[in-house]
């Protein structure tokens, strides 16, 4: 599959996650394809990282790389401010949740939280080491 077509499908389940992160403790069958869904948001990039295993292009073994940090990175700042603003307007508090169910879109949309940081950390540390073997 060309890179381009799975940077789109990428793009399209970011866009799918997000928007159905707004939706409150679902249960059943809806409960178990968010969480496939949020599971699923990350075949694309680790099929783009095997494809330029073999290929050798950095350019996007780095973008993913680049990508996955972000996310870590603003997904715990995001965390950590929505904690401090308690004493906060509850405007504040919603644009921070909206903002933090944005920027961490399959966290929200699969309900477990520590799932779809596992995977941004696996994703990075994965593209961190075809990076190693690279140079």
């Amino acid at each position: 599959m060309k890179t381009n077509l799975l940077y789109k499908i990428w793009a399209g389940m970011f866009a799918l996650c997000a928007g159905l992160s707004f939706i409150s403790e679902p249960t059943g069958f809806a409960k178990v394809l968010l969480i496939a869904l949020s599971i699923g948001f990350f075949l694309p990039p680790a099929l783009i990282l095997k494809q330029q295993e073999k290929r050798g292009n950095p350019m996007h073994i780095q973008i993913i790389r680049n990508l996955a940090a972000a996310s870590l990175i603003l997904t715990i700042l995001l965390i950590i401010v929505n904690f401090m603003s308690l004493m906060a307007s509850e405007a504040a508090g919603e644009f921070l949740y909206v903002l933090l169910a944005v920027v961490s879109a399959p966290m929200l949309c699969g309900q477990y939280w520590v799932l779809s940081l596992f995977l941004w950390a696996c994703l990075l540390l994965w593209s961190q080491s075809l990076l190693k073997k690279k140079k």
